[in-house]
Parts: C-alpha cells; sequence; structure tokens
C-alpha cells in the first residue's frame, strides 16, 4: 500500500470530513484537492483524472456530499469544481468505521505517522 493508494486516499478524504463534522468545524476545500500536500506522493501531485474519479465515485456512492461537479475535456467522469459544500453523509461513516480495506488504510497511516494528517 503506498500513500496514493486509493483506498488511502479514501480514507484521508472520509476521515477529515467526520472531523469536521464532530468538531463543527468548517471544511477547507484547498485540503481535499488534488495538488494537497496530503495527496502527494514521492513528491508528485495524485493525477488529476484519478482525483476527480476518486471524488466523483464518493459522491456516487453516497458517501459524500455538496460537491459541485462540471465536465472537463479529457477525463473520464465530471470534475469536482466547487468542494465548498463537501460533507461526509451518514453512509460514508458506516463506510468509513466499517470497511476492511479502509482498515488497512488507517493501520498503513498509522504506521507512517500520518494518520488524519488534516487534524
Amino acid at each position: 500500500m503506498s500513500k496514493d493508494d486509493y483506498h488511502v486516499i479514501i480514507y484521508q478524504i472520509l476521515s477529515y470530513l467526520y472531523q469536521c463534522l464532530k468538531s463543527g468545524k468548517a471544511v477547507e476545500p484547498g485540503k481535499l484537492r488534488a495538488d494537497s500536500v496530503y495527496f502527494t506522493a514521492n513528491g508528485q501531485s495524485i493525477n488529476i483524472g484519478y482525483w476527480a474519479y476518486i471524488i466523483y465515485h464518493l459522491r456516487r456512492g453516497g458517501y459524500i456530499e455538496g460537491v459541485v461537479f462540471t465536465d472537463m475535456d479529457n477525463l473520464s467522469v465530471p470534475y469536482p469544481a466547487d468542494l465548498d459544500g463537501c460533507m461526509i453523509t451518514p453512509e460514508g461513516i458506516e463506510y468509513l468505521t466499517d470497511n476492511s480495506f479502509l482498515a488497512k488504510a488507517r493501520e498503513f497511516l498509522k504506521e507512517t505517522k500520518a494518520i488524519v494528517p488534516f487534524v
């Protein structure tokens, strides 16, 4: 597992959104963007298409809400243009706490001392 692994990124996004919800703090959209330091591996940001895919499928799966999408050339999924209203859903909380792949991602991040880097 690596820092740019799908489940690691999912875990980081959902964990951050859940912590914001529990603490009553506003989500900082910059922390969720592809070029955020939290999604940088080996000195490079994750691929914008990969990031858009992840955000799109989190929304489509009902794990997050409040994202505004727009079509963008060269992307296979809509681009998440506005993350200001992004928040975790009850389904996202359940997925975060009950999914075995996300548990593995949590352990990976714990080992690398990067667990919930946003907080």
